[in-house]
């Protein structure tokens, strides 16, 4: 590992929210401990859904496991990693089988160091040791109280002698206490267990001044390098990263653009005012930086944002919607078009409407959508053998239709399924 990871915690309460917060603002990854909610785990795996789709940032699920199916589910929910405490029968057996299927890496040792009766190096050292040969495991997660000695020379060890990974677990969220433990540990990644929020590319600014390796922004070419206008700035075209939709342009100075590259949040310099500009300051919009390219000729940049609320001051999701001229064409975007048409069942499902036939299938139940996919899947079939490819496509659209109403009742959306093609692909 070349930097060390900050992997915040997550609330059941606020999980979504949380995850979007951290996500924009910096974190590596996040943490969420299942088995808290009332609900059980039914409850939790819709937490962990809801979090995998709001967010991109990878999620790490401490789970009680027992069954192979456990794991499984919140897998298949969108958990990228699984922390095990090993003990209940059959949780061996258990990871041993999700290794297999899913991969080593999919799954982590958790060691609660507090509750080990022999907390010695090497006592831990073989627990460690046997969950990665024997057990399946792909890292260790060592729980305990980050200030204590014993516990950051056992982890320390465990990295120094072993081949997987070693993740901390400290219950702060002070900037300089994080940065004192990472910096006396050889640990790949810490979990702030502290339920307060904080801001993690604040924190990585903090880390870096105590000469930690961090995972932050830094641009390939310096400002100087730049092609500025008359007025020492470059425009900056600002792009919502998931739309692709032009939301404005703005100019940086290379204060602004230093501070954008520090920060993570797109910062101008208002030349009606004469000031830095740092977008959301003054109405909460922000804009948090995903990407920021250059053009061939090097005088503008272009930036893709995840956009909080309207870009425009006019209360507009773009400063771009006032139309001038138009010619007639086709702008559909497949993804887009798909995504619509799902939101639209969702809301039937959400909001039911009478006469609907969407809402017609939902009250019939998963047996009649089931035999709608089965019937359509088989007019496909019929419409294949036929010349005229026509009636296939009418065919295609018929079954999609009742593919995405079985999806809305199953709680699947097209963001789980492009993500798995994509990791297939």
């Amino acid at each position: 590992m070349d930097y060390i990871k900050l992997i915040p915690s997550l609330i059941p309460e606020d999980a979504e929210e949380m995850a979007v917060y951290y996500d924009n603002c910096g974190a590596d990854e996040l943490f969420y401990r299942a088995g808290l909610t009332a609900g059980g785990q039914d409850e939790d795996i819709k937490i962990i859904k809801k979090v995998y789709r709001a967010c991109d940032l990878p999620l790490n699920v401490l789970a009680p496991v027992s069954r192979f199916e456990d794991i499984k589910k919140l897998v298949y929910a969108g958990a990228k990693r699984v922390f095990v405490e090993v003990d209940p029968a059959g949780s061996l057996e258990a990871v041993s089988e999700a290794s297999g299927r899913f991969g080593p890496d999919r799954l982590y040792r958790f060691i609660d160091f507090a509750s080990l009766q022999d907390q010695t190096k090497e006592a831990v050292l073989k627990l460690a040791e046997e969950a990665l040969a024997i057990q399946g495991f792909g890292g260790i997660v060592l729980s305990g109280d980050g200030t204590d000695y014993a516990y950051c020379m056992a982890a320390d060890y465990l990295k120094v002698q072993l081949e997987g990974p070693v993740l901390l677990t400290a219950a702060v969220s002070d900037p300089a206490v994080v940065g004192d433990l990472a910096r006396s540990s050889l640990a790949d990644g810490i979990l702030l267990m502290d339920s307060r929020t904080f801001d993690a590319m604040e924190m990585k600014q903090v880390l870096k001044k105590m000469g930690l390796s961090v995972n932050s922004f830094q641009s390939s070419m310096s400002f100087e390098e730049f092609k500025l206008n008359s007025d020492g700035m470059i425009p900056c075209i600002t792009q919502d990263y998931r739309t692709g939709q032009v939301l404005m342009l703005a100019y940086m100075t290379k204060e602004s653009f230093n501070k954008t590259v520090e920060t993570g949040k797109m910062t101008y310099y208002s030349r009606s005012r004469q000031e830095l500009w740092t977008k959301g300051d003054t109405s909460g919009h922000y804009q948090y930086v995903k990407s920021l390219t250059i053009d061939c000729d090097q005088d503008t940049l272009l930036a893709k944002v995840a956009q909080v609320g309207a870009a425009c001051h006019t209360g507009n999701k773009t400063c771009f919607f006032t139309h001038l001229l138009e010619k007639e064409y086709n702008s559909h975007n497949p993804l887009e078009v798909f995504e619509q048409v799902f939101s639209t069942i969702q809301d039937r499902k959400d909001h039911p409407k009478e006469g609907s036939y969407t809402n017609y299938l939902f009250d019939k139940g998963i047996d009649k959508i089931l035999k709608k996919c089965g019937e359509e899947a088989t007019e496909i079939v019929i419409a294949a053998k036929n010349p005229d490819s026509d009636e296939l496509k009418y065919e295609i659209c018929d079954f999609l239709y009742h593919m995405m109403v079985l999806m809305a009742e199953r709680d699947l959306t097209w963001k789980e399924i492009t993500d798995e093609l994509a990791e297939r692909h």
